[in-house]
């Protein structure tokens, strides 16, 4: 068993079915807390066309808004796949929330009939800290927050 399967157990016992604010509070502190070398979880929601907005989210101020066009999140929204960037320098468009932030992990999180909702972002100090098993285990969590929050079932 990963510790992925032992964090989804985990977050299913302590997400509320079918609120979707708290379970976004409670996701990012969740992750914020039992994820090693993170410096920053949270959710940006599009709340309007091509833009997402500040969520709930663990860590430092953030920035707000990120239109589609910009950064590892608006590339995810964009794209509507799982972003991971193992040296966020490199990206010509990143956008520099916080300086020490090196590396990105982006999962979109659709709603129910398959239109973006928002994505979930974490950042890490560390270069490459993200590897194939975080994503996979990170958007199994994205999952089991969907199912809970009552905006699908995967």
């Amino acid at each position: 068993m990963s510790s992925y399967d032992l964090l989804d157990r985990q977050l299913t016992a302590l997400l509320d079915s079918g609120d979707w604010l708290t379970n976004a509070a409670q996701t990012s502190a969740f992750i914020m807390q039992e994820v090693p070398r993170l410096n920053w979880v949270g959710f940006y929601l599009q709340r309007q066309p091509r833009m997402l907005s500040l969520g709930p989210f663990q860590g430092k101020p953030a920035c707000h808004p990120i239109p589609f066009d910009k950064g590892v999140c608006g590339a995810a929204a964009r794209s509507r796949q799982t972003q991971r960037v193992d040296d966020v320098h490199a990206v010509a468009d990143h956008i520099a929330c916080d300086s020490a932030s090196r590396s990105e992990l982006v999962v979109p999180v659709l709603d129910k009939d398959g239109e973006l909702w928002g994505v979930l972002d974490l950042d890490s100090p560390d270069q490459g800290r993200f590897s194939e098993d975080d994503q996979a285990g990170i958007e199994r969590l994205v999952a089991t927050f969907r199912r809970l929050s009552g905006l699908g079932d995967a």
